[in-house]
């Protein structure tokens, strides 16, 4: 019994000198981090209806991305209306997703309207040098006899990297 025992441990110690003689394996891996510029987005100018002077009848008044007014029926529109206009600023020719409000609520204080709103662009690539702009239009919904005064509202867009 003791050769039997001496031969396995002979056995073992053969196969673990092995083991403890072959060569390490090695992989690698990349480390790697893309960094991006903080989004920066700048309201130039506000979304402006112009000066409306309301109907009987309820109606729409709508500007474009483009800043072009449509006076709806009814109603008599004069005066300067512009696109409301953000700038945006990020890392060259990056690519953004545009998003925000879609209706803004205006008030005089009293009373309220409401205008749908509209984006020129849902995203896309910032320029080489990083920049980029989204224009915002809209529809106002005004009542039958809308009450006058200076209404106000406000509304947000977002912009993030895709």
């Amino acid at each position: 019994m003791n050769r039997a025992f001496a031969g396995a441990l002979f056995a073992a110690a053969a196969l673990s000198a092995g083991a403890a003689n072959a060569a390490p394996v090695t992989a690698s891996a990349t480390a790697r981090a893309n960094i991006l510029q903080q989004i920066t987005v700048t309201n130039t100018s506000d979304l402006d209806f112009g000066t409306i002077v309301s109907g009987a009848a309820a109606s729409t008044v709508a500007i474009s991305t483009a800043g072009a007014r449509t006076c709806g029926a009814g109603l008599t529109c004069t005066g300067t209306t512009t696109a409301a206009n953000f700038n945006i600023t990020g890392t060259n020719n990056a690519v953004v997703t545009i998003t925000g409000d879609n209706s803004v609520t205006l008030s005089n204080g009293a009373t309220t309207m409401t205008a749908s709103l509209v984006r020129s662009s849902a995203g896309g690539a910032l320029s080489a040098t990083g920049t980029g702009s989204v224009t915002v239009g809209g529809t106002l919904s005004l009542a039958a006899n809308q009450a006058d005064g200076v209404y106000t509202g406000t509304f947000n867009v977002s912009v993030d990297y895709q």
